[in-house]
């Protein structure tokens, strides 16, 4: 059965994509040039992919263009997104020892093949003569797989030329770092407080994940910022590659530090279901974290309140509050004492447990008559407990 023009035109486009995927930006390349538009030049870089590279980089210095369809061209990887682009500038096919020596001087940077690794780096083919590349100066990043470079052709920078050519030194490292800091401007720019960015995480750590934007630029998005309800591994939401959109929080321009939210792009549960709770009401609750002054209690996801130290009579008594009497994850039934949908705060009290069904739902909220003394705000709780100290 004949395949249809668009699945033909599918499985093209498909191989291109698959085709981007084997090259790296800073990769030099060899092609043909197969067809010249009016502002881009198309290049056969092997099978059916094909690479664009900018009319003006094939043009002399008089604006002719120098290269006619079927000719042969060296150049550099400049963008692996949506296809492959190509960029002459920089890269220099350096034929002889007096071509690579006016590279060092000039800090042109020249093309050469990887050939293998040896001791400490890398042995670099550059036309007819040889170099070496320590394996720092490889890549920005230490790869797990030294052996994945060997075979690829890249530009490198010659950083020492000694011996009349017979001690060359490069580096890769340099053009990268140096490509990095104009993407780094780049990115920079779309870093606004507000701003929606989609980065990959680069590393995962007890308070939080660093996100890469690229460019060597990184935001923190901490622990706190991930999830309405209380997080309290970073792991549970995020793993090292996980590609995720956060919301821009803040940025500091003294220390370039920039902070970044995950929740705030979620449904705020306060908004949602906090305006069905009213004082009186006892609910099913269970302590998520213990402070000096209390405990803080999750009525459901994204929903806490403050139950004050005082209320865990069988605690503290005359020797003050016990905070090891209360666990975390400890489940009971707590009454509403305030409700701040503002500041987003509640006030809670345990419940006797002789008094309270400890196994009952919010479905089951029961609506009781609140005490002629009510405890008052979770606010006025903290700073009677935090003045008792």
């Amino acid at each position: 059965m004949a395949v249809s023009d668009q699945e033909e035109d599918f499985a093209t486009m498909f191989e291109a994509s698959v085709k981007a995927r084997q090259f790296a930006r800073g990769q030099t390349v060899e092609g043909t040039l197969v067809g010249i538009g009016p502002k881009v030049g198309f290049v056969n870089i092997g099978g059916k992919g094909e690479a664009e590279i900018d009319v003006a980089e094939l043009k002399d210095a008089d604006g002719d263009i120098e290269f006619s369809v079927g000719d042969r061209i060296s150049a550099m990887v400049v963008s692996t997104s949506g296809g492959i682009v190509l960029s002459r500038k920089g890269v220099r096919n350096a034929q002889t020892q007096r071509e690579l020596e006016d590279a060092y001087q000039s800090g042109m940077a020249v093309e050469g093949k990887v050939v293998q690794e040896v001791k400490g780096g890398y042995e670099v083919r550059i036309a007819r003569e040889r170099g070496f590349c320590p394996l720092s100066q490889i890549d920005i990043a230490r790869t797990n797989n030294p052996a994945a470079h060997v075979g690829q052709v890249y530009a490198f920078r010659v950083i020492e030329y000694k011996n009349g050519g017979k001690d060359v030194v490069l580096s890769r490292r340099k053009l990268l770092e140096e490509q990095q800091q104009v993407d780094a401007a780049e990115v920079r720019k779309s870093i606004v407080p507000g701003a929606v960015l989609s980065g990959r995480v680069a590393s995962v750590l007890d308070f939080g994940a660093f996100v890469d934007f690229g460019g060597g630029i990184q935001g923190l998005l901490h622990v706190s910022e991930m999830g309405w309800s209380r997080v309290t591994s970073p792991s549970e939401i995020v793993t090292i590659g996980d590609q995720i959109t956060v919301k821009v929080l803040r940025v500091d321009d003294a220390t370039g530090k920039i902070s970044l939210g995950l929740k705030q792009l979620q449904d705020d549960p306060w908004a949602m279901t906090a305006s069905s709770y009213a004082v009186g009401q006892r609910h099913p609750g269970r302590v998520t974290r213990v402070a000096d002054f209390g405990a803080f209690v999750e009525l459901e996801p994204g929903i806490e309140g403050l139950a004050h130290a005082s209320t865990f009579a069988q605690s503290g008594g005359s020797k003050g509050w016990d905070k090891k009497s209360v666990p975390i994850g400890m489940t009971g039934t707590f009454q509403i004492m305030s409700i701040d949908p503002l500041q987003k705060r509640i006030g809670l009290s345990l419940v006797d447990e002789g008094a309270a069904d400890l196994t009952s739902s919010e479905d089951d909220a029961t609506p009781v008559t609140a005490p002629d003394q009510p405890i008052g705000s979770m606010a006025d709780q903290l700073r009677d407990a935090l003045g008792k100290k």
